[in-house]
């Protein structure tokens, strides 16, 4: 019997010819990675089991991204982060992206922004190897055909002192979306149906395998809009098989090497699942949850207060320039957050362009408010001095990926989670909106 993609990789990293799902085996890690929220706790740990003076396993194999509660005068959220620089002094860890001037974040060169764009950026996520982070949205990384997944603190730590970790081999669900993708569809409508239709406890850890044409014809970032979800469905990671898409992105940003792999034809799966994408509509998820699936047009009564793009999930430069289509020639008329994952997004809205225009030049002329500093921003609350954070009970739509009571802040607020495109039509409404209004 062959294996799935998920198995392969954990079968080559647990040094096995092969593995089967409910097997527990130790694997070897190929790259850790923690931020300034679970950093803390991870070292903590990592200190009281090995020792006060012991030594990580790999100084170049952990990731350090201070990224949540960055931009905030919080004193506890501040410590955070310099926990990580000290411990980064300490260890002598390689890849370490700081932030010291929060007043300008422009100032500080090393740091990045969202850990899961970043480590994408920063040629951190290879075909083929196994990627553990402190933080759900890790699964992010399985769009580049590796195993990829969030772990907690205790976890955390002792991969920082033994470069392994015990794993369940989980096993994998299929999910083929084939058909062209219509021109007001994006990865997170097929998300979202997908959540809608096996609920938020549908995957429970199991692999979730993207394939089907409609993948095919996906950018990088798209695909990493399918993966980073997986979690929402409870799922312990997701995967897309590697072709000349990802290899072309992968090593435009590093020159290490990695060796993919690819599931078997004869592979046995839980489930298959599949979809012609050409007849789905523009949905969104209704409060609270993210499997609270709708037709966005069926919530075109729904009134909304503010519109919040961005995080790991919507706050790529393809996120913007998407809602930048929508935008333009237009004026929103709710407050418009605007947030980019990382500095080079930031960037790219003052250089990518759009009919003649840069990003932030539509973004702007609609009355989007001025693009933040890049972060995890409000997606996760944090501080109540944190830009776009849900102070008040009120009605948000949000590209973000959870919307749980309080999870943007508040927690009476409410959070409809749609696509950039179904975003920007709603903020030029301040209705919840179908984007093909404007298409």
């Amino acid at each position: 019997m062959g294996m799935t993609l998920t198995e392969k990789i954990l079968a080559r990293a647990a040094g096995r010819s092969s593995v089967q799902p409910g097997e527990n085996i130790w694997v070897s890690v190929d790259l850790l990675m923690t931020h300034d929220v679970c950093g803390p706790g991870t070292i903590g740990v990592f200190k009281r089991e090995f020792g006060a003076d012991a030594k990580v396993w790999d100084k170049e194999k952990i990731v350090l991204i201070p990224d949540h509660y960055i931009f905030t005068s919080d004193e506890r959220a501040n410590r955070n982060v310099d926990i990580l620089r000290e411990f980064a002094a300490e260890q002598n860890i390689k890849y370490f992206y700081d932030i010291i001037d929060r007043a300008n974040f422009k100032a500080n060169p090393d740091y990045k922004g969202v850990c899961h764009v970043a480590l994408a950026q920063e040629g951190h996520t290879r075909p083929g190897e196994v990627l553990f982070g402190t933080d759900s949205h890790t699964c992010n990384a399985g769009a580049f055909g590796q195993f990829a997944t969030g772990i907690g603190n205790t976890d955390a730590a002792f991969i920082m002192g033994t470069g392994k970790l015990l794993v369940k081999v989980p096993a994998t669900m299929r999910f083929i979306l084939d058909g062209e993708l219509p021109p007001y569809l994006l990865a997170k409508d097929l998300i979202l149906q997908i959540i809608g239709d096996i609920s938020v406890s549908g995957a429970n850890y199991r692999t979730m395998e993207f394939t089907g044409t409609a993948v095919d014809a996906m950018s990088m970032e798209e695909r990493m809009t399918l993966c980073n979800m997986v979690i929402e469905a409870g799922g312990k990671n997701g995967t897309i098989a590697p072709d000349q898409t990802t290899f072309d992105y992968v090593r435009a940003r590093t020159d290490k090497p990695f060796e993919p792999v690819y599931t078997d034809a004869d592979a046995s799966f839980y489930s298959s699942w599949h979809c012609d994408v050409s007849k789905l509509e523009p949905v969104v998820a209704q409060p609270h949850s993210p499997d609270n699936r709708a037709l966005a047009r069926e919530c075109k009564d729904v009134k909304i207060d503010r519109v919040y793009i961005g995080s790991c999930t919507g706050g790529k430069t393809s996120d913007f320039l998407h809602a930048a289509k929508i935008l333009k020639g237009n004026t929103v008329k709710v407050p418009t957050y605007i947030v980019p994952a990382t500095q080079k997004v930031y960037e790219d809205l003052f250089t990518v362009k759009h009919e003649g225009q840069t990003l932030s030049e539509i973004l702007l002329a609609a009355g989007c408010i001025e693009p933040a500093a890049p972060s995890c921003a409000a997606c996760l609350g944090g501080p109540k001095d944190t830009f776009g954070r849900l102070n008040e009970p009120e009605v948000c739509v949000s590209t973000t990926n959870r919307n749980f009571p309080g999870r943007m802040g508040n927690k009476q607020a409410q959070i409809y989670l749609a696509s950039p495109y179904t975003a920007a039509a709603s903020a030029l409404t301040g209705h919840v909106t179908d984007p093909r209004e404007f298409m």
